[in-house]
């Protein structure tokens, strides 16, 4: 009996130990496989990761460069317009256009120089005339850029004659200034009619050249005849676009001056002021 026992313990400590080993070998391939596919998947992950910042990086580049061939793709299109168009005319419209901006930025910065603080200049002279009287109000003025100042230093300069002399002195020379402020207004005015009137001749030149072709070839193939107006229509394009942006000049200048002629007024009323009251 006892060794039936045994043998049947022994069989079955050896049957335990060959399931141990076969669940061991079942286990060590299970582990090698989940490492495998772990280093799989952070290997694609990497790939993956370095993809999309080649990606980023592309089109980055793209977005930078595509205003830099927007740019040239328009500056190529207006060079085709102006050679569609025909040199002459165009080149003509194109002068027009140079000479009417150049009067027109000249404007510009000559109103902007001429602005000034007028309740500023007029707290000086009135501080002036108090301690230095009508001499030390003159030197504020000297020294002082505008066209306020120097139709402020003409009135003083009469202060002595009275203030009906005063103001005199003060009308007559604002009106002065106010003819240096709209100085090359009538050239920019000029240019501004001239532009389109350059376009449309050049249009209709080119439409009597579109029927000379008709009359002397005898075709009238819709894909010739538009092209040559497509080409005839270019100085009128040219033309409408240079009086549009010369308008926009135009009229901030007329405003300008607008705005500086009405402080001019409201600050030689309060100067006469100043000058009745220091008397």
């Amino acid at each position: 009996m006892k060794k039936v026992i045994t043998l049947f313990a022994l069989i079955g400590m050896f049957a335990f130990g060959m399931n141990s080993m076969s669940f061991a070998q079942e286990t060590e391939p299970n582990e090698a496989t989940a490492t495998e596919s772990l280093e799989v998947s952070n290997e694609e992950k990497a790939a993956l990761k370095k993809q999309v910042e080649e990606n980023a990086k592309k089109t980055s580049a793209k977005k930078s460069d595509e205003p830099t061939k927007k740019t040239v793709g328009i500056i190529q299109q207006v060079k085709q317009y102006f050679i569609d168009g025909g040199p002459a005319f165009m080149s003509l419209v194109f002068l027009v256009f140079l000479l009417g901006l150049a009067l027109s930025i000249e404007r510009i910065i000559y109103l902007n120089m001429s602005t000034t603080n007028n309740h500023k200049l007029l707290s000086d002279i009135d501080e002036a005339m108090e301690s230095g009287g009508i001499e030390a109000a003159k030197d504020v003025c000297r020294n002082t850029r505008g066209p306020v100042a120097s139709i402020f230093y003409q009135g003083l300069d009469r202060a002595d004659e009275g203030v009906e002399a005063v103001e005199k002195s003060v009308i007559n020379y604002g009106s002065v200034q106010a003819g240096l402020l709209e100085k090359n207004l009538s050239w920019i005015s000029l240019f501004i009619a001239t532009a389109p009137m350059l376009g449309f001749l050049g249009t209709v030149i080119g439409i009597i050249q579109v029927f000379d072709i008709i009359e002397v070839t005898g075709e009238t193939e819709p894909v010739q005849i538009a092209g040559a107006m497509k080409v005839a229509l270019n100085t009128t394009l040219a033309g409408l676009v240079a009086a549009i942006v010369l308008q926009i000049f135009y009229n901030y200048i007329v405003s300008k001056i607008d705005g500086i002629v009405n402080d001019m007024e409201d600050a030689s009323i309060s100067l006469v002021d100043i000058v009745i009251k220091n008397k």
